[in-house]
């Protein structure tokens, strides 16, 4: 998979959340001050040729849409995060928060409890 670029991945983050938009909805979903039409388009333009969006033509116009849900490119993104960083090890890659030092006691707690949830979840499926 193709990684993304920040800016390319602003712009994927506002398609997810509007599922289909004109160049136009896109250059809208970013703050004051606003980066020039034109680098937008170019972005889109790039996103469209890595394969992650598409678009319907409308005369003149183009209404793009992503090609990738954004839970595909998460799991895609960190299956390589831990492959690169953890030697493919999703044991490391869980240790890594145990050695956290900026995870409160909460934080863990939370964490724990939806480890603990997947592994009843598991167990319930295998009976």
């Amino acid at each position: 998979m193709n990684k993304l670029t920040k800016p390319e991945e602003q712009i994927m983050h506002y398609l997810w959340k509007l599922k289909k938009a004109f160049l136009k909805d896109i250059v809208e979903q970013f703050p004051d001050p606003k980066p020039a039409y034109t680098t937008i388009s170019t972005v889109v333009r790039v996103l469209v040729k890595k394969k992650f969006i598409d678009y319907k033509t409308y005369g003149k116009t183009r209404e793009y849409y992503p090609l990738i849900t954004k839970k595909k490119y998460f799991s895609e993104y960190m299956n390589d995060m831990i492959f690169s960083f953890f030697n493919g090890s999703s044991g490391k890659f869980a240790s890594y928060f145990t050695q956290n030092e900026d995870l409160n006691l909460s934080e863990l707690e939370e964490i724990k409890e939806l480890i603990e949830s997947k592994i009843q979840h598991l167990k319930n499926k295998n009976e």
